[in-house]
């Protein structure tokens, strides 16, 4: 087992860590619409969203991998009226890439994030 850091994404804000790797596979933990300083990039669902997911590719690239060899992204909302903003921003990240995903709206996300991503990639050989 390999524990990721990235420098180009905000550190854990607890006891986890951003990725791990085992047996080809990374494990990225959620991001949140912070920048690698640990400041917002802004307030609204839109500049969070471009934030979790630069955030996970910079993980992904520590982990020797990418946005295009996600196998399933999770992705957690503060308000479900935002899926439409939130999908619109992922179709961008993710282009021709349909990894398997869910979405569910959560009653509070930490430090009170408007959305929250994680995924599972293959690592690169």
């Amino acid at each position: 087992m390999k524990i990721i850091q990235s420098p180009q994404a905000p550190a854990a804000i607890g006891p986890y860590s951003q990725a791990v790797v085992h047996d080809g596979i990374a494990y990225c933990s959620g991001q949140i619409g912070l920048t690698a300083d640990g400041e917002w990039v802004g307030p609204d669902v839109r500049s969070q969203t471009v934030q979790c997911l630069a955030n996970l590719a910079s993980v992904l690239e520590a982990a020797g991998s990418d946005l295009s060899s996600v196998l399933r992204a999770t992705i957690f909302v503060a308000d479900m009226d935002d899926f439409d903003i939130v999908n619109e921003e992922y179709a961008k990240a993710f282009a021709d890439h349909k990894p398997a995903r869910a979405c569910v709206e959560a009653a509070r996300l930490p430090k009170d994030a408007r959305v929250e991503i994680s995924c599972i990639a293959i690592v690169r050989p």
